[in-house]
């Protein structure tokens, strides 16, 4: 299917509304009946119809559709945060019992469901360095039903062999999910490579202006089903009608700014590896990358996230130059039309900071829509005040 036709034409039949360009936002709690076996049938299936909006709601379908077909999957759903779209696969997936295989350091509340939550229901995780599959064979346990990983991450940017570990799983009846964030189905899809569940943080590049917040999974249209009879429906973490819109309006542009953001991002990644204030430059595309060749095979592109790593003394040095950019904005997430850095030092006191430990004196970029010029001078003013 053309992404453009995806993206523009996909679940629009604007002869129903009408012939509006842009699809209008259904606004409504609750939808009418006129005869009692029309709400029956609802009743039986909320997913066959339109019953109740923290269900299926029709400006929520037209999102759904186009997320779907951009992974390549048969469904998708689309929940109120990133967060909410990660406890619900997961939830979905083990009992009592379980165990779960993750990657290390995954998202923050991916990390909080599998070492707070879960455990209270005796659901175990095994975390491994999934840049080996090995790690994965290694970890596999009788009782083991779900994978999950994350590809690339969102700091160092370590992959996994998709195809291959999804290979192992399927060979053991195991569930797997991926975050898919990093790369949107634009430059990977996760679902072609034989993952069951293809998670994303819609709140990024979907969104793409910092003004919605959202997580969507896509895959079978069974697995999807599962899921929004229970947990989507149970926990009533679906988008509402207006955020829908929003990403809906988001992804119309999403082509051109992974593109724009991801040629501004090679010339910043040329400067920042030639400054002698940089160590080193984290960037899955950049050659230099020790999984370059993995990201080349599954990924088709990377867009505008890569960490440096500051060589840098003291913490003291790492937070004059973040607090002396002027156009970078520091703040979390990323996908959005502005530039952003975050170090990982903020969460490190000065008593603890070591700078012996790569991993503390790390700074994260994200090159949003400006121009290379124009954020290159601003690094450059930092580093000179760092």
């Amino acid at each position: 299917m053309d992404i453009s036709y995806i993206l523009n034409e996909l679940g629009e039949d604007r002869s129903q509304y009408f012939n509006a360009i842009a699809p209008p936002i259904i606004q409504t709690s609750n939808f009418a009946f006129r005869r009692v076996d029309d709400m029956g049938k609802a009743f039986e299936d909320e997913m066959a119809g339109y019953l109740y909006s923290r269900g299926i709601n029709p400006t929520v379908d037209i999102l759904r559709l186009k997320l779907a077909a951009l992974d390549g999957a048969e469904d998708a759903l689309v929940f109120n945060s990133g967060a909410a779209a990660i406890f619900a696969a997961v939830l979905a997936n083990v009992k009592a019992g379980d165990h779960i295989i993750s990657v290390r350091h995954p998202y923050t509340w991916a990390q909080r469901t599998f070492d707070v939550i879960l455990p209270r229901f005796g659901v175990s995780t095994t975390y491994v360095d999934g840049t080996q599959v090995d790690n994965f064979v290694k970890a596999i346990q009788p009782n083991t039903t779900l994978i999950y990983l994350e590809s690339p991450n969102s700091w160092t940017y370590a992959l996994q062999d998709l195809r291959a570990v999804a290979a192992l799983a399927k060979s053991h009846h195991i569930i797997t999910i991926c975050d898919n964030s990093y790369c949107t189905p634009l430059y990977q899809r996760p679902v072609e490579l034989g993952i069951d569940i293809s998670l994303q943080s819609a709140t990024k590049y979907i969104g793409g202006h910092s003004d919605t917040v959202a997580g969507v999974i896509s895959g079978s249209k069974a697995m999807m089903k599962k899921i929004f009879d229970s947990e989507y429906l149970n926990i009533g973490s679906g988008i509402q009608p207006f955020n829908a819109w929003l990403l809906i309006r988001g992804l119309r542009t999403l082509p051109a700014r992974l593109e724009q953001s991801a040629q501004t991002t090679r010339r910043v990644v040329d400067y920042l590896k030639n400054h002698p204030k940089v160590e080193e430059v984290i960037y899955p595309f950049d050659p230099g990358f020790m999984q370059f060749e993995l990201a080349r095979q599954q990924m088709s592109g990377a867009g505008g996230l890569l960490t440096i790593v500051y060589n840098a003394k003291e913490r003291a040095q790492i937070v004059r130059f973040c607090e002396a950019l002027q156009h970078i904005l520091m703040a979390v997430s990323w996908g959005g039309h502005e530039s952003l850095v975050i170090p990982r030092c903020a969460s490190i006191t000065h008593q603890n900071f070591r700078p012996e430990k790569k991993e503390h004196r790390m700074v994260r970029l994200y090159i949003g829509l400006e121009s290379a010029d124009y954020l290159i001078a601003d690094l450059d003013q930092a580093f000179n005040a760092g």
